[in-house]
């Protein structure tokens, strides 16, 4: 079998191959621009079967002269949300995943791609439905794009499978790339390894100090579902998070208190951590006002009723597993 895996090199890209890794399939074409090279290190320790740059890729894909492979992982895409070059945005995003969408179509191969909860923007409301999707910046709006793609041909009728995951907040291995925008855990890791002490925002749109929640999930679970998706042949649009909110304070208080009983000191409550100065709140940015999300939550009916009923790590067994391994690549 060969699968297709595009932005290979990037955080769930990488999971993704090395997810096929553990299936024991290698024959693996990975796609990406690793014209920033730093990225390589995560396939560093998985097994592909060739390598070819996203616009090498597409051009040939174009020309028809890529072999149709068993199935297609698209997660290629620019995922920064404070990216204001929307031409940029919607090429890199929009369309390639169209022109990858229709050549799948066309060569009947099934076609499993990165949307985002950023299709919801400022809604309440976390529900595979155009009524409450209202995306907040031109990435939300490139996902949501073609999300509503989808919906159209799925009413005409497809040629293979296409089901698109819209991921809550990711974190966990081989994010290191990402910098700004790879998770609070990672970020926390290293505040607290250098400081002594993490950060969070400080109380915004009604919410107290580090009580902003998010619906927080872990990258073993990402792969996870998207095997599911493999393995079923499944359509559709989904969440792709745990159905859980929960706050950042829970994130920074297991980030805090894993690494201090790797010392052997005792365990904190948060109260006793933000008084002993090892969580510090900050002004909530200037740049995120009105383009932030103070709350998500997956609702997970529409991928149960698919048949996905595994459960999903809390932000205290994902964080603890993720400090570990950090610990383990960061000494």
């Amino acid at each position: 079998m060969s699968f297709i895996v595009t932005g290979a090199a990037g955080f769930i890209g990488a999971n993704i191959v090395r997810g096929l890794n553990q299936r024991g399939i290698t024959d693996i074409l990975a796609v990406d621009n690793l014209t920033k090279s730093d990225k390589f290190t995560n396939l560093a320790d998985t097994v592909i079967a060739d390598y070819l740059d996203k616009r090498v890729f597409i051009d040939l894909v174009k020309k028809g002269e890529i072999t149709a492979p068993e199935a297609i992982f698209h997660q290629g895409a620019c995922s920064d949300t404070m990216e204001l070059d929307g031409h940029y945005m919607m090429e890199n995003n929009y369309r390639y995943t169209l022109e990858l969408f229709n050549w799948c179509q066309a060569k009947k191969i099934p076609f499993f791609y990165a949307s985002s909860a950023a299709t919801y923007g400022a809604s309440s409301v976390f529900v595979e439905d155009v009524a409450y999707e209202k995306p907040l910046n031109v990435y939300g709006y490139s996902k949501y794009l073609f999300d509503q793609v989808l919906r159209r041909e799925m009413q005409k009728g497809l040629t293979a499978p296409v089901a698109g995951l819209r991921y809550f907040n990711v974190y966990g291995r081989m994010e290191q790339h990402k910098g700004r925008m790879a998770s609070v855990a990672f970020h926390q890791y290293h505040q607290f390894r250098k400081d002594g002490k993490v950060k969070l925002f400080e109380g915004c749109l009604g919410y107290a100090n580090g009580d902003q929640k998010r619906d927080f999930v872990y990258i073993d679970d990402v792969i996870d579902v998207n095997m599911f998706c493999l393995d079923k042949s499944i359509t559709g649009i989904y969440n792709c998070g745990t159905g859980h909110a929960q706050p950042f304070n829970d994130v920074a208080l297991t980030v805090v208190n894993t690494l201090r009983e790797q010392e052997g000191k005792e365990a904190l409550t948060l109260e006793d951590a933000v008084a002993h100065d090892f969580i510090e709140y900050i002004p909530f940015p200037q740049a995120l006002v009105g383009k932030y999300q103070a709350f998500t939550q997956a609702d997970l009916t529409h991928l149960r009723a698919a048949g996905y009923d595994k459960p999903f790590k809390t932000v205290q067994e994902g964080t603890k597993a993720y400090m570990l391994e950090l610990l383990k690549k960061y000494p």
